[in-house]
């Protein structure tokens, strides 16, 4: 096997999985999103390891 062959088959492969992605989801909802910064806000940053109090 080539190696465009095989550079092929990895880029169908990404496409695939991509459009299978796309196709099972609902599309993006703006007015649900969470501020991309909530300075001063009052609102706490949730659902990642930076959002936990440090010990």
């Amino acid at each position: 096997m080539t190696r465009a062959v095989i550079s092929a088959a990895v880029l169908l492969g990404a496409l695939g999985i991509v459009a299978a992605d796309l196709a099972a989801s609902e599309p993006l909802n703006p007015f649900r999103a969470p501020p991309l910064l909530a300075l001063g806000s009052g609102q706490a940053a949730s659902g990642a390891h930076c959002a936990a109090p440090a010990r």
